[in-house]
């Protein structure tokens, strides 16, 4: 007879758990445990009990032998351990889609088996730890997966991995991978989301809305988890432009010691804070869902704030644990999730086999993390397979890293490094909750592009279906600033004293809430600004005295809110505040006085000194190209040779300034006096321009040419003393500290008069009020040195002064801020009508004729070279006519030919002191005259022919006689 007592109470106690689970507890034959833990108890059953173990015992028999048969036979059956959290949605899902894939591979092999051992680790590493060295030991696994966190993972790498050279494929990996962990963990083998893209979606998501604070809050689990995503998210916050403001760490749920959460309360309490930007690392289900209801119930979700939570968190989400009204205080959240492919087949098959085993909660839909926990047992089974059919590879280690590399599971296609599974294109989707659900998806991030297409479009457009809620159930994207309201308005700080009132200007005899106590251009461009916001900005002004860099410090420490004036952007200032587009130009400007300069020499300075001697050159040769042209047939141009150079002259000089009496007889010598007289119109009218705007405008010359004379001469220099400038003066300019003297605002010309200082600096705004103010006497320099111009500090961080510099923008390009400043700054029309610091005009240069000189220089040569070729046709018509008179060309030499042709133009150019008749003019001259010329001077009555200026003085009576 078979006793049960041939068999070891650890083969009996399987069997019996299996017939347990198919017969269930209320069946008859459920058997317990406690009745086989004790040989001598079994026979004291009863009767009716023995009778129902004898029917079974056929059933007995064949599962001890089985299981006996599998425990001896260890190539037919591999045992697989896996770590998860029980209590969590993540492991629920993980613990199904493992059972999922252990079953498909049981049911299609028949001659290999896998079995799976879970245990719980409950999120604490060292009893992850426990368990896995159980696992090896007593149930001799070849694997152990799972390990919901990295210091589960580590942990068990330590001790099973390491110890006993057991594979241990992790769910979590660090956010930052130490160096050299693949030689510390040479087993180990980390299949988890990548942390650091997931960061960068998220700084991604923060600049798409232009947020520059956020308040990052994550759980303490002990063991400083979340440090390393801090820090990765951190740096993605840095890269987009934005920073983490602060941080706020929960309690573990096991050291609260007041069940109300009292102390979540009091660290949700942020004064100072103002940024309404929270992204939820990491925390468990609990301490997030009564973080919400806290948040809500101190109205720090609803409008103007934006919540972003992990895809570790999002998981949570789906569980029956969880009521509908923690839910609703989720409302409007965004989230991340890893993207993976739902419209395969192999998915399809997946999801069906999952819901039927996962049928147990509302959203039976498999997550990421399911996806993982499939592939990974997937790529385990296969190793398996490759095992069985193949002998010589028995190292499953190496088996499983070659099957994760480059292997294209349900959750994308994977390739392993240092041994990390990666993906190849990592993409996430931005969920919306909504409803109190978590399938709402936006739209799809990758590393590569980002937002594809713009995210903030989808946030604003909602008629589609596909914007998003944010908290509050608005659609517009929140400021994610703690905005003011009228029961806490915006206060806005101004200095008390200011260089010039006409920038700001404060009457203290009135009290604080009348607006008309705060006057001034400053502060008429930020109402104007306020009042084209798009929205409300409820504020209060306060007026204190004391420095620019005091007030900026009030804003640094958010005592203030923003302040509003003339302050100059500066880079120290800048690491404190947030500054606006500036609104005018700044720079260093130097105001000096002058005195009015009598110049001797102020009629040549019209013209610089070569472009007189090029003129002079131009005159010269002009005239001895007309002296050259009306020789041959000008009776005027003749007598000595210095007779003939002077007519010359006198004839091309009177030219400037009337009309000369000379007659021109040569066309081409005509052609050269047009030029000559258009290059005369051209340069007498500028003269004439250049030197009247020259003694119109005064001239005024400063006492003070530069700043290297200033301070060569120990000269005594002003500057405002609550002004950046005098540190500016004394460590950029290098002025010395005694000679730099404080003056007070305003800058009262008697500063000047009393010659207490020889010259002001400063800003390129306060040099302009000052010159329209003081306009005969000052002058002031073009600012050689650039700062950054004047602006509007806010508190860092603060969306407001984005939304100023857009205004600012908008009144730069239409017009309205110079309407504004000519309001403001500029002196009324007529005061300084004539400003005497007008600079002088500068002198003309040559550079500004060159063109005109060029032309009449080629025209007066090109007549010079078509006279001599006109000369050379008579000089061959003159040498045909003698015929054999000459010697032939061939026997003359070139030396006496070229006498020959000198002598020819020599005696071209001499005339017969008679006056010549047109019978004897060529055909290219004639005896046109310029003035008044008597018809009766012809060869018909040569005893008529005398100088014009006789014939204008004969008599009337003499004229008659004679006809």
């Amino acid at each position: 007879m078979f006793s049960f007592a041939t068999q070891s109470q650890s083969q009996i106690l399987p069997s019996m758990s299996y017939i347990n689970k198919l017969c269930g507890k209320g069946s008859a034959i459920y058997f317990t445990q406690s009745k086989f833990q004790n040989p001598m108890s079994f026979p004291f059953t009863t009767a009716n009990t023995v009778h129902r173990l004898w029917i079974l015992f056929p059933v007995l028999i064949i599962l001890s032998y089985g299981y006996g048969v599998g425990a001896r036979n260890s190539s037919d059956v591999t045992n697989v351990g896996a770590i998860i959290n029980f209590n969590s949605r993540i492991g629920k899902e993980q613990k199904a889609a493992m059972e999922v894939a252990a079953e498909d591979f049981n049911n299609r092999s028949k001659t290999h088996k896998l079995i799976l051992h879970f245990r719980d680790s409950g999120r604490d590493p060292f009893r992850a730890a426990s368990a896995a060295e159980e696992l090896i030991k007593e149930k001799k696994v070849e694997a152990i997966v799972g390990m919901e966190t990295w210091q589960e993972a580590a942990q068990v790498a330590d001790h099973a991995g390491n110890q006993s050279k057991v594979p241990v494929i992790s769910f979590a990996a660090p956010t930052i991978t130490p160096p050299l962990m693949q030689r510390r963990w040479p087993h180990l083998i980390r299949m988890a989301t990548d942390a650091s893209a997931q960061m960068k979606c998220i700084a991604d998501l923060v600049s798409a809305y232009h947020w520059k604070r956020v308040v990052v809050i994550y759980e303490d689990d002990g063991y400083g988890g979340a440090v390393g995503m801090l820090a990765v998210l951190s740096e993605a916050l840095r890269d987009v432009g934005s920073k983490i403001e602060h941080r706020l760490i929960l309690p573990r749920v096991s050291s609260l010691s007041n069940p109300n959460w009292v102390e979540l309360e009091e660290l949700l309490k942020l004064p100072l804070i103002q940024s309404r930007v929270f992204i939820v690392l990491q925390s468990s289900l609990p301490t997030v869902t009564h973080l919400f209801r806290v948040a809500k119930k101190m109205g720090l979700v609803g409008r103007d704030s934006a919540w972003i939570i992990t895809e570790s968190i999002v998981s949570l989400l789906d569980s029956r644990s969880l009521d509908s009204s923690d839910m609703s205080t989720m409302e409007g959240t965004l989230g991340t999730k890893t993207y993976y492919a739902k419209n395969t087949n192999s998915y399809a098959k997946f999801q069906n086999e999952f819901q039927t085993k996962f049928s147990e909660e509302d959203n039976s839909k498999p997550g990421i993390y399911a996806i993982r926990a499939f592939d990974t047992m997937t790529i385990i089974t296969q190793a398996l397979r490759r095992m069985t059919s193949n002998s010589s590879t028995s190292n499953l280690q190496e088996l499983l890293n070659t099957l994760f590399n480059n292997y294209t599971g349900l959750s994308g296609k994977m390739y392993f490094k240092e041994g990390g599974v990666l993906l190849y294109s990592p993409k996430f989707g931005i969920i919306n909750i909504v409803d109190g659900k978590t399938d709402k998806e936006l739209i799809s991030w990758t590393p590569e592009v980002g937002f594809s297409p713009s995210l903030v479009n989808q946030g604003t457009n909602s008629s589609n279906g596909v914007g998003i809620i944010w908290p509050g159930k608005v659609t517009s994207a929140p400021k994610g600033w703690a905005m003011p309201t009228d029961e806490k308005k915006m206060r806005i700080l101004v200095p008390g004293i200011t260089s010039f009132y006409k920038f700001v200007k404060v009457d203290w005899s009135r009290p604080d809430s009348d607006e008309k106590k705060f006057d001034g251009f400053c502060i008429a461009l930020f109402k104007m600004i306020v009042s084209n916001l798009s929205y409300s900005l409820p504020y209060e002004i306060e007026a204190r005295n004391g420095s620019y860099d005091s007030l900026i410090n009030l804003v640094q420490d958010k005592t203030y809110d923003a302040v509003v004036g003339d302050i100059t952007v500066l880079s120290e200032r800048l690491e404190k505040v947030d500054f606006t587009q500036p609104y005018l130009e700044s720079g260093l400007s130097m105001i000096v006085p002058e005195n009015y300069e009598e110049s001797t020499w102020l009629f040549l300075k019209p013209f610089t000194w070569q472009m007189w001697v090029v003129t002079g050159g131009i005159l010269i040769y002009t005239t001895l190209i007309v002296w050259f042209l009306e020789r041959p047939s000008n009776p005027e141009f003749g007598g000595p040779f210095k007779d003939q150079i002077r007519t010359a002259t006198w004839f091309t000089f009177s030219s400037l300034f009337f009309a000369h009496r000379e007659k021109i007889y040569s066309n081409l010598t005509r052609v050269v006096v047009i030029e000559w007289l258009f290059v005369v119109l051209i340069l007498s009218s500028s003269y004439t321009a250049n030197l009247s705007s020259m003694l119109t405008i005064k001239g005024l010359n400063p006492n003070v040419t530069g700043i290297e004379m200033l301070k060569r001469t120990d000269a005594k220099i002003g500057s405002d003393a609550d002004s950046f400038i005098l540190n500016y003066l004394e460590v950029v300019l290098g002025f010395k500290n005694s000679n730099i003297i404080e003056v007070g605002p305003q800058y009262n010309v008697d500063d000047f008069k009393s010659k207490r200082i020889s010259a002001a600096f400063l800003e390129l705004p306060f040099a302009e009020v000052f010159i329209n103010q003081n306009c005969k006497g000052y002058s002031s320099t073009a600012p050689n040195y650039r700062f950054g111009g004047f602006s509007f500090a806010f508190k860092q961080g603060s969306p407001i002064a984005r939304d100023f510099t857009k205004a600012i923008l908008e009144l730069l390009e239409n017009g309205e801020l110079k309407k504004l400043q000519r309001h403001w700054l500029t002196t009324p029309k007529g005061e300084c009508a004539n400003n005497a610091t007008s600079n002088t005009p500068k002198s003309l240069s040559l550079k500004n004729f060159s063109g005109l000189f060029i032309i009449t220089s080629v025209t007066s040569t090109l007549c010079l070279l078509l006279s001599l070729v006109i000369l050379m046709r008579k000089f061959q018509q003159q040498e045909a006519d003698q015929g054999n008179a000459s010697p032939s060309p061939s026997d003359e030499s070139l030396w006496n030919r070229t006498v020959r042709v000198a002598g020819f133009i020599n005696r071209s150019l001499s005339i017969p002191k008679g006056a010549p008749s047109f019978a004897n003019v060529e055909e290219w001259s004639s005896p046109l005259r310029w003035d008044y010329t008597s018809t009766s001077n012809t060869p018909e009555h040569p005893q008529a022919f005398m100088e014009p200026a006789q014939i204008e003085f004969i008599p009337q009576e003499s004229i008659e006689q004679r006809q």
